[in-house]
């Protein structure tokens, strides 16, 4: 599955990638104003966001990248030249990505910006801003080099096949696909033209400013967040750090991680939660995914997927009181074994754990 999205206040292409059989999908530069389009469209083709990958550090829109770790458990993946923080994976030169059995080739392009990638899946090749239709990205800000861009669209980029598809990161004349060959041959500032004097024709363009970029920039070094969600991204990494950390000193993975956290949690049954349920003053939260709950799920119950527990807990009311009660189930009791040791490393003092899950639940 392909997509290419459009904003018309930035001129800006956003992709989607998706494998039909697993559903996991990737955006490729999204835009923080687009965000309800972007979780409608996973929503109404039931995907699952892996990754949301940025070509580098933009100027000219705010990132939705951080906004979709939060709503979907997404990792957000960016150049590890491009000076980004809160950032889940920093891509190196020849890093592959999959979606299934879909493979998307990370090829370092900088120039623009130091940190510039473009993205090769099957015949199509994702540029940013390094490469555009009849044009290249602007080397005068953000550390540009024209003569790095050069060398990476001359050597990283023509070297590909004539037909490899060219989709780039903005248009201002409403184009939308190019192909190498083309780029090649009919490329105002690049066929035909010496390193030398593409420098000459980079450093005379005399561009204004982005509009955006003061704005930008800034919130693109913290994939789009603003001061309030960065905290929670910390908080995120923090508590990853602390289970990640549990995890190597006891030298368990997989199911014996779920054992570890059993170890650290109090689990109820089905009689004692129907109990503590009726008698009110408990939170009730399901961390399966949505489709799941979907399917039927306990009455009253609050939806926060486990993959997003620790970025939506702190806008959910009925989470406000870290001192109250919180029972959390899963399908069969491992994920809320997990989610509830998240829970108390964040501070919640009374966590409780459904033991056997809703299918335990529904016995």
């Amino acid at each position: 599955m392909f997509k290419q999205l459009f904003d018309p206040a930035t001129w800006t292409y956003t992709y989607l990638i998706a494998d039909d059989v697993s559903k996991e999908a990737a955006f490729i530069d999204p835009v923080n104003t687009h965000l309800d389009t972007y979780l409608k469209l996973l929503k109404d083709n039931g995907l699952k966001l892996v990754y949301s990958f940025e070509t580098h550090v933009h100027a000219d829109h705010i990132t939705a990248s951080g906004l979709l770790r939060q709503h979907t458990g997404a990792k957000t993946c960016v150049s590890k030249f491009g000076g980004a923080q809160l950032v889940d994976i920093e891509i190196a030169d020849g890093d592959v990505f999959m979606l299934g059995d879909e493979k998307i080739k990370a090829i370092p392009t900088p120039g623009h910006t130091p940190g510039c990638t473009s993205f090769l899946w099957r015949d199509r090749l994702f540029t940013g801003d390094s490469l555009f239709i009849s044009g290249c990205g602007r080397t005068d800000f953000q550390n540009g080099d024209a003569g790095q861009l050069y060398d990476a669209i001359t050597q990283r980029l023509f070297t590909l096949p004539g037909e490899t598809l060219v989709y780039p990161g903005h248009d201002y004349q409403m184009r939308w696909v190019s192909n190498i060959e083309q780029e090649r041959t009919t490329n105002p500032r690049l066929a035909g033209k010496t390193r030398e004097q593409f420098i000459e024709i980079m450093n005379n363009l005399n561009l204004p400013a982005p509009r955006l970029i003061d704005q930008a920039v800034p919130a693109n070094r913290y994939c789009g967040l603003d001061e309030n969600e960065r905290q929670q991204a910390v908080q995120m990494r923090d508590v990853e750090d602390s289970l990640c950390m549990m995890q190597m000193q006891s030298g368990t993975t997989g199911q014996d991680l779920v054992t570890l956290a059993k170890q650290h949690i109090t689990e109820v049954n089905a009689d004692i939660a129907r109990k503590l349920l009726a008698e009110g003053n408990i939170a009730l939260v399901d961390t399966r995914e949505e489709s799941e709950f979907a399917a039927g799920h306990i009455d009253n119950a609050i939806l926060i997927p486990r993959g997003t527990l620790e970025f939506k807990i702190s806008n959910v009311p009925e989470l406000a009181d870290k001192s109250k009660a919180v029972l959390i189930y899963c399908r069969t009791g491992g994920r809320s074994a997990l989610a509830a040791q998240t829970l108390q490393t964040l501070g919640y003092t009374n966590v409780l754990s459904l033991a056997g899950g809703f299918e335990g639940w529904n016995k």
